[in-house]
């Protein structure tokens, strides 16, 4: 473990792209909070970010929200302020943007730049507001959610493909200017669907196709988050990728 590991509860996590706490977002948060850290989540929706918080509440955690635009560098500043107000900030995720595949010649100039700003802006700006604040305690971690999209643009996928490529290779950059002062990037490729409420609000025969644990379990995924976390410094992981297990690979 990296000896400059704070004390859980004397340290806040900070997740940014909460919805639905049957998500990823949330998942991460439930995963920390167990672990004793106070956490601050962030979105666009006041809705949902209070239901996800009054569940958190429920189970103990300490937890604040704060609704915002990720892509906006006052909002991206106004999060990690209110996350630190719960204890130093020891961890950002960014977790933010959404997907809408189209044929290529039916990308509008509107939808590709709006996947732009939603992953690799809002990346850009998360990262510039937490990391002044990890290097001030002495280190951290910073995580990026990433995407099959990341590695490979399939058919119909040209926004999201750009958008994640880009993210990836920001935090990849961000990792070896910031490693060296004692902050862990990571950036976790999730390769397949998610089993939350995004995808099956969507597509509700999923699950059913797929089979038993076909899709990608949120609470799963948020474990990848924490282990990385604690990892020793000496091994840190910059790139992870997710996948269910029934893949055909």
């Amino acid at each position: 473990m990296n000896a400059q590991l704070r004390e859980a509860s004397r340290s806040s996590v900070l997740i940014v792209g909460v919805g639905a706490s049957r998500g990823l977002g949330a998942a991460i948060a439930r995963r920390f909070a167990k672990g004793g850290h106070p956490v601050a989540i962030a979105g666009r929706s006041a809705e949902k970010l209070a239901a996800t918080a009054n569940e958190l509440q429920a189970a103990g955690a300490k937890v604040t929200y704060i609704v915002g635009d990720a892509v906006l560098a006052e909002d991206a500043r106004h999060f990690v302020i209110e996350a630190e107000r719960l204890a130093p900030l020891a961890v950002a995720v960014h977790n933010a943007g959404s997907n809408e595949p189209a044929p290529f010649l039916q990308v509008t100039e509107e939808r590709f730049t709006r996947h732009w700003r939603e992953h690799a802006l809002g990346g850009f700006q998360l990262a510039q507001a937490a990391i002044p604040a990890l290097v001030k305690h002495g280190g951290g971690s910073i995580f990026f959610t990433g995407a099959s999209a990341s590695l490979r643009g399939k058919a119909n996928f040209s926004p999201l493909a750009s958008a994640k490529a880009a993210l990836r290779n920001l935090a990849q950059s961000i990792a070896r200017e910031y490693g060296p002062q004692n902050i862990h990037v990571g950036h976790v490729v999730v390769d397949g669907g998610i089993e939350g409420d995004r995808l099956l609000s969507g597509v509700p025969q999923l699950k059913e196709q797929r089979g038993r644990d076909g899709l990608l379990n949120p609470d799963a995924i948020a474990e990848a988050y924490w282990d990385m976390h604690h990892q020793h410094r000496s091994a840190w992981t910059l790139e992870l990728d997710v996948r269910p297990w029934s893949e055909n690979f």
